[in-house]
């Protein structure tokens, strides 16, 4: 499943990652590979943010705002059967 596109706020510390393959294990979206020894993020579209990565890598090579922003938003929708809404208008957030 893709989300919305270029919105995702992972990120990879390559400097810090030692190739474990932790986040590929934990990732339920497939959004890592393990290239040359190292990960790699391979799909960023494919984050929906739940944070299992960044909470799994022992060395502080990922960073993703967790359970915030679009991916929380379109959760909430297929939970409710509507549309994504994050409340952008009401709280003035940056997350849509």
């Amino acid at each position: 499943m893709k989300y919305l596109k270029g919105v995702s706020t992972l990120k990879l510390t390559f400097s810090r990652c030692t190739g474990c393959a932790r986040c590929v294990e934990v990732c339920p979206h497939a959004v890592f590979a393990i290239r040359d020894k190292k990960a790699e993020i391979a799909d960023l579209d494919a984050c929906m943010e739940c944070g299992a990565c960044a909470k799994n890598c022992a060395f502080g090579a990922l960073y993703v705002n967790a359970g915030v922003g679009c991916a929380s938003a379109i959760i909430g929708g297929m939970i409710t059967g509507g549309e994504p809404a994050c409340g952008c208008s009401e709280k003035k957030s940056a997350c849509c």
